[in-house]
């Protein structure tokens, strides 16, 4: 989230689009509620489905799955043609202004420079014409044909209401209130919040599905305000976390990115993330690169990493490719490349698409190792469970070693929740039975791959041996200590440019303000820096005061960056640092500093004459309508059909899905046509469960106790099919038999003339547990993600569905 839960009170208009607050997020969406009584704001819920969000909305508009960027770029057109956006934001705070390149275009579906067998973009021309300085051209009155406005207008003037509602069956008159809707946020003293969750994300598109509506909230003005934003609703209460401390196999912790095989240098490393302002004067942060790397690399090797060895670069991986995401990684389990997986706090077998695949790919395993609470669906991919899972344990060959972990009650540690909030937890019960903390787990595979390093050696035991490890208790390492390293510390006395001592050696860090490049502190995550000082854990506070009751509260845990609620805050006000909208002011400038009720995500005393841009952390300094190379499919939005669709791209056939999402042979082999699967599928939670955790308790499974479908009234008569009747859904993966629900609130939707109808697939069942047994959403879904993420496409898919018989009784040893 750019914002926070509370702030979504201050909007004046909720677009829930992507995701399904009320059902998914049930207490998160209190707020909405609290916006709508206390600041009568509108919501409005596009999606497929009438959802119980939608129950509650002032506007629904459905929309088929995998074509919310259609809708969107017909917004910005709407928005452009109507004039209908915040002009003095737009101007001062995005690069609307900014001259591109003479030989950027895009043309049949495709950006400049692709390479049709490498399935990539040459990106080059995707940037800005610069002067001799180095810095980007500019034309603040918008009259120069390829600044950036008016490249955009190009692009989407193809997206009229007309073509919005052939490619996504919205109705016009729907689609034209939505529009109108979204408009009213133009105003400076009006703000709109974007809702978003796995709706958005797991799509081969996914990532300019967000980027596409943040493009919206940078038009209209609302990022960086009160009641604005984009915020993102994550499904799992440390989501956030994972990504912040780097586990997606790309990355590193906070934001920084893994070494390619063509940086073997650490100076050739730098050359490219060290980004020099392209306009004069910006803060370009990311300057700052190579203090959070340093002081990682002396968080992971302390006194190991030295300037005579480049602080240990050598030691990191270096990727050979674009990364080993699950998609590539069961890709090569299936091709018999990989000997063992350890599994730490994920269920594959339920969790990745196609099903059968991964049951495939696990089978060819030397080992697997699980740690779970939980008995999971992987940890018993090889036992024959019936249609739910056919297996011949005969036949496998896979070792299978099952940990039993703690869970999150039963220890000390911190969870980062949708809000950036880091929150402290504290633990309420021992473990049951031989389980132990992940942490003692890990601690104890690594010391024995030391001590085997150690004794026999290896091809390179050099990141191994010299890992620092430096814990009161190096079996079992307390939580609190592994939060000191996360925030950081002074190695030597620090000192200000006086020479007087700000910070002892061995002191905690009081933020990433203080991180050098000198090796003189260290740091495991720069973005956490101050989550735990000298002053203590920050991520305990339990203080709920709210300045002017804004939905700030910053004495409540602690959020990343630097505390900081409001991301880009500085945008709250204008050019002169006066608030936007008077009535909810975040920070202003008072004549000599930046004072409010938020961090500044500014330098405090820079003035407003200075015309620093508010998005620091770009080059430019402004918010981005044209995103350079920092998207693999294009720096605008493009509307693309999922992988499996009913109907060809209208936009242009010859270019119908993603150009450069990776899709592997195999995969695409699996992929099923619309004369064989004519209906679009889309995957979804329910209160009742929580992913495929729940399912092991008692009560959820009472309250949800089988799969099911969900069907339209029309579509069940066309079939045959009667209310909790049997049904056979199946994709070119796989079949799935549950019961159907057939309901009112999906109805078919007219899509280039014809009437596509949706079926939802619940995804909460297995064969594990206190439910009955299920076959799992994903039996259904295809191999393919995300070019920029590879999030699986889990909401975007085509099935057949035909009235079958009741499948024979389970047996009491298998229920």
């Amino acid at each position: 989230m750019t914002n926070t839960w509370q702030d979504i009170k201050n909007a004046d208009v909720v677009l829930c689009m992507g995701g399904n607050a009320a059902e998914a997020h049930p207490c998160g969406f209190k707020w909405v509620i609290e916006a709508k009584i206390e600041n009568q704001a509108k919501l409005v819920v596009v999606d497929p489905r009438f959802t119980r969000t939608a129950s509650v909305a002032d506007l629904y508009a459905p929309i088929r799955p995998g074509t919310d960027i259609a809708f969107l770029s017909g917004v910005v057109r709407f928005l452009l043609e109507k004039d209908a956006i915040q002009h003095d934001y737009v101007r001062a705070f995005t690069n609307a202004g900014l001259i591109v390149k003479d030989g950027f275009g895009f043309e049949d579906g495709l950006f400049t420079g692709y390479n049709e067998q490498a399935r990539s973009y040459d990106k080059s021309s995707w940037d800005y014409e610069l002067d001799g300085q180095g810095h980007a051209r500019i034309d603040d009155t918008w009259q120069d044909p390829r600044c950036v406005i008016n490249l955009l207008r190009k692009h989407v003037d193809r997206y009229t209401p007309e073509m919005v509602s052939r490619i996504c069956g919205t109705p016009q008159d729907k689609y034209l209130e939505v529009c109108d809707l979204i408009a009213t946020t133009a105003a400076p003293d009006k703000a709109l919040t974007s809702m978003f969750a796995l709706g958005w994300t797991q799509h081969s598109v996914g990532s300019q599905n967000i980027r596409t509506m943040a493009m919206v909230q940078l038009l209209l003005g609302n990022v960086g305000v009160a009641g604005g934003g984009m915020n993102a609703l994550r499904g799992h209460s440390n989501i956030q976390g994972l990504t912040d401390v780097g586990l997606l196999s790309a990355a590193m912790p906070g934001y920084l990115t893994m070494p390619k095989d063509g940086e073997a240098t650490f100076e050739r490393y730098m050359a490219t993330r060290q980004f020099k302002p392209l306009r004069p004067g910006q803060t370009s942060y990311w300057q700052n690169y190579r203090k959070f790397f340093v002081s990682f690399q002396k968080a992971i090797y302390g006194d190991a990493a030295r300037a005579d060895n480049d602080w240990a670069y050598d030691w990191l991986p270096k990727l050979d490719n674009d990364g080993y995401d699950i998609l590539r990684a069961f890709e090569m389990m299936t091709n018999g490349e990989v000997n063992g997986y350890i599994c730490q706090g994920f269920n594959p077998l339920q969790a990745f698409p196609d099903r059968g695949k991964i049951r495939g790919a696990l089978a060819k395993l030397k080992f697997l190792v699980t740690m779970d609470p939980l008995d999971t669906e992987t940890s018993r991919f090889w036992q024959d469970f019936g249609p739910q899972n056919p297996s011949d344990p005969a036949k496998i060959q896979t070792e299978v070693f099952q940990l039993p972990t703690t869970c999150f009650a039963e220890e000390n540690g911190s969870l980062v929740n949708s809000s950036r909030w880091l929150q402290w937890h504290w633990k309420a019960a021992e473990g049951p039975g031989e389980a132990r903390s992940d942490i003692w787990i890990m601690s104890g595979i690594f010391h024995r791959m030391r001590e085997m390093y150690r004794k026999e050696g290896g091809a390179f035991p050099d990141p191994i041996l010299n890992l620092a490890w430096n814990y009161t208790d190096p079996v079992s390492p307390n939580p609190e200590e592994l939060a000191k390293d996360m925030n950081g510390r002074a190695l030597l006395d620090l000192k200000d440019e006086s020479g007087a001592v700000t910070l002892r050696a061995g002191q905690l860090l009081d933020g990433f303000a203080q991180l050098r490049d000198d090796g003189t502190t260290s740091s495991g995550c720069w973005i956490f820096s101050g989550c735990y000082t000298e002053q203590g854990n920050q991520m305990a506070r339990r203080d709920a005061t709210d300045p002017r009751e804004q939905g700030i509260a910053p004495n409540w845990a602690w959020a990343w960056p630097a505390n900081r609620r409001i991301l880009y805050n500085r945008a709250s006000a204008d050019p002169a640092g006066n608030p936007w909208n008077p009535a909810k002011p975040i920070i202003q400038w008072n004549g000599s500093r930046w004072v409010g009720i938020d961090v500044p995500d500014y330098a405090p005393t820079t003035k407003p004459a200075d015309a620093v841009g508010p998005f620091i952390m770009n080059a430019e300094g402004v918010g981005r309508l044209f995103a350079r190379d920092q998207m693999m499919e294009g720096p605008f939005p493009e509307h693309y059909e999922p992988f499996e669709s009913p109907v060809p791209n209208v936009l242009h056939p010859k270019v119908p899905t993603n150009p450069v999402a990776r899709v592997f042979a195999n995969d695409r082999a699996a992929f099923g046509t619309a004369q064989n699967f004519p209906y679009v599928a889309t995957t979804y939670r329910l209160t009742e469960h929580f992913h495929f955790w729940t399912k092991h308790a008692l009560i959820n499974a009472i309250l949800q106790p089988e799969e099911f479908i969900e069907i339209g009234e029309v579509l069940a008569r066309e079939k045959g099919i009667a209310q909790g009747g049997w049904v056979r859904l199946s994709s070119k993966r796989g079949v799935i038999v549950c019961k159907a629900y057939v309901t009112k609130r999906i109805r078919p939707l007219v899509v280039n003339g014809k009437p596509t109808h949706v079926i939802g697939v619940p995804l909460h069942w297995g064969f594990t547990g206190q439910a009955r047994k299920g076959y799992g959403a994903n039996t259904l879904t295809p191999s393919v993600g995300d070019a920029n993420t590879q999030t699986p496409e889990f909401k975007a898919f085509l099935v057949n569905v035909e009235k079958t018989g009741a499948p024979a009784p389970e047996r009491a040893a298998d229920v």
